[in-house]
């Protein structure tokens, strides 16, 4: 008997809060590389080193996340963590590169400390049969936020606004983002789980999934590259911020379509729909940089990227909430956050040296190393079918 329905009230109010904080930080994300680098006037491999910094220390503020979520509640460590976020609103009040990357840092690793913490609050909210469409849910109004974001972003920067009150604004909606988590409940945990903590197969699905999810780390660049080979290639900053844009909608819709659809095979599904179309979405843009193709087919390519998203933000959490047991969510959510978080800090290192001698290699590496993943996540996680088909929900 399913106890926890998919739209309980918990699910609705998180899956709103991830909306609303999206809505706010997607800002600053979108607009951050062209502030930091056309103008503060910073170099394109500065802005690798911001992101490195960001996903290399946020990686130990996603794992003592986790930790702490559960020793101290879910709830709790969400709210602290949420509420904090707003220090990242005043990264345009800097006037130095240091002085921006830091701000923004700052309030990225308080938003890694409360990941961990919501998605396992979010996956103790509703059944195991429908976490798949749960966090297809989730990441669908998640992305959607940001897709809002980048509207919000493009307007203000068509009537002129300066970046230090078009940021400053973003500290509302993530207000609003941690009212939201302050309604929740804590729910009550289902007596049937089945503890597979000493499983094998789950062991090995868990490994599997932090190595793919690290590895998958070092390919997936941070947005700002594309909007940064867009705005080069177009000459116009709107132009290459539109690119986070259809990102975002084509990733939220995908994850809408994952929170109708009931996937019964999620380790094959992560690993193609996910991991490997993510990599051919990048060499697409490698291919498009070479043969000096219409602008258009970034935007084909990164609508790729995009559905592979979706693919990935709605059945990594999903895997993981299965092969763990109820008691230490947190810190399996933890773990992931800190593997993706290792692979992007040395995967955005990566890829802004060698955006600084030829951007068509950085999109072939991440191609290389999103195609590895997938083979490690194939192969890894052949029992996790075995044994979630098992499981009593």
């Amino acid at each position: 008997m399913d106890r926890k329905p998919l739209l309980s009230r918990n699910v609705l109010l998180i899956a709103f809060s991830a909306f609303f904080a999206d809505m706010g930080y997607q800002v600053i994300l979108a607009g951050f590389p062209y502030f930091l680098v056309f103008v503060i006037g910073a170099p394109y491999y500065l802005y690798g080193l911001a992101e490195g910094l960001n996903y290399g220390v946020g990686s130990l503020f996603a794992f003592a996340g986790g930790k702490l979520s559960d020793r101290y509640g879910n709830r709790r460590i969400a709210i602290i963590g949420n509420a904090l976020i707003p220090v990242l609103s005043f990264t345009g009040f800097s006037s130095t590169a240091i002085e921006a990357i830091s701000v923004r840092a700052t309030g990225w690793w308080f938003r890694n400390l409360r990941s961990p913490a919501r998605r396992s609050l979010y996956s103790q909210s509703v059944s195991r049969e429908n976490r798949s469409r749960a966090f297809g849910l989730l990441h669908g109004l998640d992305v959607g936020g940001g897709l809002l974001a980048t509207f919000i972003l493009l307007g203000l920067l068509f009537y002129h606004w300066p970046f230090r009150y078009i940021f400053l604004v973003t500290a509302l909606p993530i207000t609003v983002s941690t009212l939201l988590i302050i309604m929740t409940k804590v729910p009550v945990q289902e007596k049937t789980e089945k503890v597979v903590e000493t499983s094998r197969e789950a062991n090995t699905a868990v490994r599997g999934i932090l190595a793919s999810s690290a590895l998958f780390g070092f390919s997936f660049y941070s947005l700002g590259f594309p909007i940064l080979t867009v705005s080069q290639d177009t000459h116009s900053p709107l132009l290459g911020i539109f690119t986070y844009t259809l990102f975002m909608g084509v990733s939220s819709l995908a994850g809408l379509l994952y929170g109708r659809i009931e996937i019964k095979r999620e380790i094959p599904a992560l690993g193609i729909l996910g991991y490997i179309m993510a990599g051919i979405g990048s060499l697409g843009f490698a291919m498009s940089i070479y043969f000096n193709m219409d602008f258009l087919y970034f935007y084909l390519f990164i609508s790729l990227i995009g559905f592979s998203t979706g693919a990935i933000e709605t059945l990594e959490p999903t895997i993981i909430s299965k092969a763990v047991p109820s008691h230490r969510t947190g810190s399996g959510m933890g773990r992931l956050g800190a593997a993706r978080s290792m692979g992007l800090f040395s995967g955005n290192l990566i890829m802004g040296i060698l955006y600084f001698f030829s951007s068509e290699y950085s999109y072939t590496y991440a191609f290389l190393v999103a195609m590895i993943a997938g083979m490690v996540v194939l192969t890894s996680g052949r029992g996790y079918h075995r044994l979630t088909s098992s499981s009593p929900g």
